[in-house]
């Protein structure tokens, strides 16, 4: 791995879209995520920017569940060891263009640009309660019983009040 690179929880809200995604894929997604219980694969993110490079449908699935962060790995993009290409037919993308569409908010269809690493990224999971927001585990409240006071200090070896 390079330098480069590095992991980090990322707030989702900042994060600059470059492609559309499909409600049914996403919908899909979002099930798996919490049927998993974790975040396995994390998304990649040009730094400053923050354009997703990989991973939208994830994120929107995340967005989907109410998280706050994502787990991403934050690269340089105009490092030579990424590598931009397409996953369908039709002229080059730059990685001008891929920054600007994000920019600008007009993004790619689904599935347009395929980015590549010259090496590969280590497994990553993430426990979906580090994402914060309704994945956030919720603080646990002390029991009370019915009997409230009178049963603690019943316990206590007093009697209840009569």
């Amino acid at each position: 791995m390079t330098d480069a690179i590095e992991f980090a929880l990322l707030p989702i809200a900042s994060l600059r879209p470059h492609e559309e995604v499909v409600r049914e894929k996403v919908r899909s997604l979002a099930q798996e995520i919490r049927a998993h219980g974790e975040f396995v694969d994390p998304i990649w993110v040009a730094r400053e920017p923050w354009v997703i490079l990989n991973g939208h449908h994830r994120v929107a699935a995340l967005r989907s569940l109410g998280a706050e962060r994502v787990p991403a790995w934050l690269v340089d993009y105009m490092s030579d060891h990424i590598r931009i290409g397409r996953w369908t037919p039709g002229p080059p993308i730059s990685k001008a263009e891929v920054l600007r569409r994000a920019r600008e908010g007009r993004l790619f269809p689904p599935r347009t640009t395929r980015h590549s690493f010259e090496f590969d990224l280590p497994h990553r999971p993430t426990p979906l309660a580090e994402l914060g927001g309704a994945l956030a585990p919720k603080p646990s409240r002390p029991h009370r019983s019915r009997e409230g006071s009178a049963a603690r200090s019943v316990r206590a070896g007093s009697s209840p009040p009569g």
